[in-house]
């Protein structure tokens, strides 16, 4: 892997905190309004402009993104954001709960991405490309970073921890409970040491990764076009939390004779080979299955499972990145969330699932092959606005 550092665009010490943002892609307009009530210096001005445009206002209009860059001027021009005078790479831990990740921030190379070498486990849909595509543009940075994954190198793990023995750049803990800290990394190392790593692994922001080799394709790769922002992590350290799906409906049938439908693919109300649960009507119901033989490394996924066994043939679901009748919720939110969105009707049925592992989506990746969508819910995320690449 081909990795360099970058001088950053980052807040003050003073301001980082205040800065820190949830990534623009997992709340709504509503939500990320709401997260920025009283801080006029939460990067989610940046992400997610229209929280301070008439309601209504299309995240993907050209006022919006030229609001997005008025945000970002306004914070660089207060001292919020200041550029570092040389090129850096820094280590970035997080901790929730007893979980601690600590990955590297850097820059890496589209070219890799497009050739291959950092690999995707999902599509990516054009008009989401096409939004974050035009963000860098106008914005003339890469403000949000993307999260890799590489298999564990001891050499890499002992120079961040020795790095990390250092009085951190930044150490908060955000409202979420989730604690962040940073520091400077030695240039001196860290090239030669991820260029003994094959490959890397999109675990979270594919749509951010294609957007910049998009960007750096339309700017022939000169300069800092060619290389996007990124924090990548030993594997051993990522937690996957579930992806759970909800239906708006079930598709005609009463409750009595879906659960028929379900009973003849499913073993209901016993645990076995593999397993997920399933919400109806008040009423949690244990579901389970055996894997069928032959089946590759996408079919065996639980979600594999239900959809081509439930969710398509019985409800009617057939592409579920399209299809409106169905909604996906990270598992942060817990079984609560999805009982809620049943039992006041806003949703038919959800099914809770079992978190896929990091080896298996590194194995899916390794094939060439695509995970079904939403499949991987990575926690904790990666906040945003506590380094910005500029690409000019």
């Amino acid at each position: 892997m081909h990795i360099k550092p970058f001088a950053a665009l980052r807040p003050n010490k003073e301001d980082a905190a205040k800065v820190a943002s949830v990534p623009y892609d997992v709340v709504d307009t509503a939500e990320a309004k709401a997260l920025a009530e009283g801080n006029a210096k939460s990067f989610l001005h940046v992400s997610r402009p229209e929280i301070d445009m008439p309601a209504g206002t299309d995240p993907s209009s050209p006022e919006a993104y030229a609001q997005a860059k008025k945000a970002l001027d306004s914070l660089v021009a207060q001292g919020v954001l200041v550029k570092d005078e040389k090129p850096r790479f820094f280590a970035y831990r997080q901790k929730m709960g007893s979980h601690v990740q600590t990955g590297i921030v850097a820059c890496f190379d589209t070219q890799e991405y497009l050739a291959g070498t950092i690999k995707q486990h999902e599509k990516t849909r054009k008009d989401k490309e096409d939004d974050r595509t035009r963000h860098i543009e106008i914005l003339k940075a890469h403000t949000g970073p993307a999260f890799l994954t590489y298999r564990d190198m001891p050499e890499i793990d002992a120079l961040v921890e020795e790095a990390t023995k250092a009085d951190p750049l930044y150490s908060f803990t955000a409202p979420d409970g989730i604690a962040h800290m940073v520091w400077e990394l030695p240039c001196e190392g860290v090239e030669e040491l991820f260029a003994k790593v094959d490959v890397a692994y999109i675990a979270d922001g594919h749509h951010r990764s294609a957007a910049a080799s998009r960007y750096a394709r339309e700017h022939g790769f000169e300069g800092e076009s060619r290389w996007f922002m990124a924090v990548a992590f030993p594997a051993s350290q990522l937690k996957i939390l579930s992806y759970n799906r909800l239906v708006a409906d079930l598709n005609g049938l009463s409750t009595e004779a879906f659960l028929e439908k379900v009973a003849e693919k499913f073993a209901i109300g016993a645990k076995g080979e593999r397993n997920c649960r399933m919400y109806l009507a008040g009423k949690w119901h244990d579901l389970s299955w055996s894997i069928p033989d032959g089946a590759d490394t996408v079919s065996r996924l639980d979600v594999s499972y239900l959809q081509d066994n439930l969710l398509a043939p019985v409800l009617g679901i057939g592409d579920p990145r399209t299809d409106k009748r169905i909604s996906f919720m990270g598992g942060i939110r817990g079984d609560e969330a999805l009982v809620a969105k049943v039992d006041s009707g806003e949703a038919a049925v959800a099914f809770a699932m079992e978190p896929v592992t990091v080896e298996e989506m590194m194995s899916i990746a390794d094939a060439g092959a695509i995970m079904p969508p939403k499949s991987t819910w990575f926690e904790p995320k990666l906040r945003s606005g506590l380094f910005i690449h500029p690409v000019e």
